[in-house]
């Protein structure tokens, strides 16, 4: 099969040929008919995720239709139209027994922990726990892009964020988990500060909800200024990009009780990034991480999908070939663009 693979980190990855993948006895092989193009990707790719073995096949964020089953699958078939979230849980362990798959002790990652969905087809572990069905209804692309970043924003706004209506919601980052988090704090009724560099991005934040759009170049302190639009901060802050600086800005835009989630990773040289903790300390802030969704708590996502109240599909603002992946997985760490890239490898 056909996939894109890197041997160094940060050097050009290539599509080349690679052996077909088999199945665990738990697992399913899927032939991916999209795979979304996520910065968590770049990130890989640069370096920052330990798990990873080289060389190696990116990719986290897929939709396709089973291909092969293991001996142990009961619930899946070949020819099933599927999605996956992006860590899939063992369902045995204890956080597992709580229900929390999205921080299992023994999860693996498709894209990190073995090789990904950058490519014809990629093996998925423990089917029958993390498999979710794709509706007919439902475009792959659109489907792709829940495994990560909508999934992701959703539980990040509605689980961990603990939205309301009425409340004022910021965003830093309109990327892809940015935009989701626009559009689905907003269709909770949240007012919206959408925070970003890029107009174009401001653009497509405006467009899914956003009540403020707050160009972050253009001001000397983006906390302040987000306490100054939101008449003493925000209720609910998400630092959907993850660098030091839309950690702090998030943190300091909340007003006293206010809940900072933190949603995009944070590499840095010394392994940590420093926190405002004297401001978080002072105003009794909460301070949240938020690490995917996990398979079963999808259902009520996907009915405010199906409803029509969320619209995915239209955070998808490009679509490329695998051919194309490399050289785009590339170009995120100096232009991470606005809404969702999706790879059709099969185009």
């Amino acid at each position: 099969m056909r996939a894109v693979v890197f041997e160094r980190y940060g050097k050009p990855a290539e599509v080349r040929e690679v052996q077909h993948p088999e199945p665990a006895e738990h697992g399913v092989v899927v032939r991916v008919e999209a795979t979304g193009l996520c910065r968590s990707d770049w990130h890989g790719w640069q370096g920052h995720d330990p798990d990873i073995a080289l060389p190696h096949v990116p990719g986290h964020e897929l939709a396709g239709v089973v291909e092969a089953v293991g001996a142990r699958v009961t619930h899946w078939r070949p020819g099933d139209r599927v999605t996956v979230p992006f860590i899939c849980a063992c369902g045995t362990c204890p956080s597992c027994a709580a229900g929390d798959h999205q921080v299992c002790e023994r999860q693996t990652q498709p894209g990190f922990t073995h090789w990904g969905s950058f490519a014809e087809y990629v093996a998925l572990d423990h089917a029958d726990v993390n498999l979710v069905a794709v509706p007919e209804e439902l475009s792959f692309g659109t489907a792709a892009s829940l495994g990560c970043r909508f999934a992701t924003a959703y539980r990040a706004v509605v689980r961990q964020g603990r939205v309301a209506a009425g409340e004022w919601a910021a965003v830093h980052g309109c990327g892809g988990v940015g935009l989701s988090a626009v559009m689905i704090a907003a269709a909770s009724g949240a007012r919206v500060v959408a925070v970003d560099v890029s107009d174009r991005a401001l653009d497509l934040a405006r467009t899914f909800g956003a009540a403020h759009c707050l160009d972050a170049a253009s001001v000397a302190d983006t906390g302040a200024a987000v306490r100054d639009l939101t008449g003493g901060g925000a209720h609910l802050s998400l630092d959907a990009l993850g660098s030091p600086a839309t950690c702090a800005a998030s943190v300091n835009g909340l007003r006293r009780r206010g809940r900072h989630v933190q949603v995009g990773l944070l590499p840095s040289p010394s392994g940590t990034t420093p926190v405002p903790m004297a401001r978080a300390i002072a105003l009794e802030l909460e301070l949240l991480g938020s690490h995917g969704m996990a398979a079963h708590s999808y259902p009520p996502m996907l009915e405010l999908v199906r409803s029509g109240v969320l619209r995915p599909d239209l955070l998808v603002t490009s679509t490329i070939p695998l051919d194309d992946a490399p050289a785009a997985l590339a170009a995120m760490g100096t232009a991470p663009g606005a809404g969702a890239t999706v790879i059709e490898p099969w185009s």
